[in-house]
C-alpha cells in the first residue's frame, strides 16, 4: 500500500469551491470568477486576468471613477441533462471583476491585450514633476 501524503490544504481548497457553488446555485454568493494577478511597476499599473475558455469579443472592459470593471459573458450552450459532476471548477458563463486603481492612474490611457486566456490590462501611470519653489512677493 503507497504512502499518500495529506495535504489539508488542498482539501480545503476543493470544499471551499464546491461551497461557493452551491451558494451560487441557491442565490446567496457569486460564482467562481477568474484569478488575477494585480501588481505595478515605475511606468504602470497592471491587471492580468485568466479568462480560459473566453473569446475577445465576449470580454468588456469599462472604467469609472477609478474603478476598472472587466466582464465577461459567453454565449450558452446546450447541456447535456445526463451530466452529473464530480467535480465542477470551470468558469460560469458570466463573471464581473472589479479593481479599484491608484489615483495617480491615467484612466483615458488604458489598453487592453489578449492572448492565450489571459487578459492584460494597462493603465499608464501620470507623469509627476518635480516640485518648484514658488516666490512671494510684497504687494
Amino acid at each position: 500500500m503507497p504512502i499518500v501524503k495529506w495535504a489539508p490544504f488542498a482539501e480545503l481548497d476543493s470544499v471551499e469551491r464546491r461551497m461557493r457553488r452551491m451558494a451560487a446555485e441557491l442565490g446567496f454568493a457569486p460564482g467562481l470568477v477568474p484569478a488575477a494577478d494585480v501588481y505595478e511597476t515605475d511606468e504602470e499599473f497592471v491587471v492580468e486576468l485568466e479568462v480560459p475558455g473566453f473569446d475577445e469579443r465576449e470580454l468588456t472592459i469599462e472604467v469609472t471613477d477609478h474603478v476598472l470593471a472587466i466582464k465577461g459573458e459567453r454565449e450558452k450552450t446546450e447541456e447535456r441533462k445526463t451530466r452529473e459532476f464530480a467535480l465542477h471548477e470551470r468558469l460560469e458563463r458570466k463573471f464581473e471583476r472589479r479593481f479599484a486603481l491608484p489615483p495617480d492612474a491615467v484612466t483615458d490611457q488604458i489598453r487592453a491585450d489578449f492572448g492565450k486566456g489571459v487578459l492584460e490590462v494597462h493603465a499608464p501611470r501620470a507623469v509627476t514633476t518635480t516640485p518648484r519653489t514658488v516666490a512671494i512677493t510684497k504687494t
